[in-house]
């Protein structure tokens, strides 16, 4: 089977999209939503962002980068599930706004993670 690394979906009047069928076992253990380091957001499946970022941001205490990580990651980040039924996830407003998206989103894999656009 072939690997998706991008797809794009418009997001239903209550800010969720829908997770391709291919890629909800990946977000099986919860997803964590943040900022990016630009206009787009980054969207981590809870074990990636527990095992690979979590330990990241708990750096040097006296470190002015690891101090600036943790509020562009923290601010604003958001955790939850995809539904069940039809696989989808739900984005708070903030973020969207953030990155600047109203309806179209493009999703983009970057390694672990995944980046989210505006695709108007």
């Amino acid at each position: 089977m072939a690997t998706i690394d991008y797809f794009q979906r418009k997001l239903d009047d209550k800010r969720r999209l829908t997770i391709p069928t291919e890629l909800r076992a990946e977000f099986a253990s919860g997803v964590v939503i943040t900022r990016g380091f630009k206009q787009y957001l980054h969207v981590y499946p809870k074990t990636v962002w527990d095992d690979d970022v979590e330990p990241l941001l708990k750096g040097n205490i006296l470190d002015e980068q690891v101090a600036d990580l943790n509020v562009q990651f923290r601010m604003g980040k958001s955790e939850g599930s995809i539904d069940d039924k039809q696989g989808r996830l739900s984005i708070e407003q903030h973020l969207l706004d953030y990155a600047g998206i109203a309806k179209g989103v493009a999703a983009i894999r970057v390694g672990k993670y995944w980046r989210l656009m505006n695709d108007t």
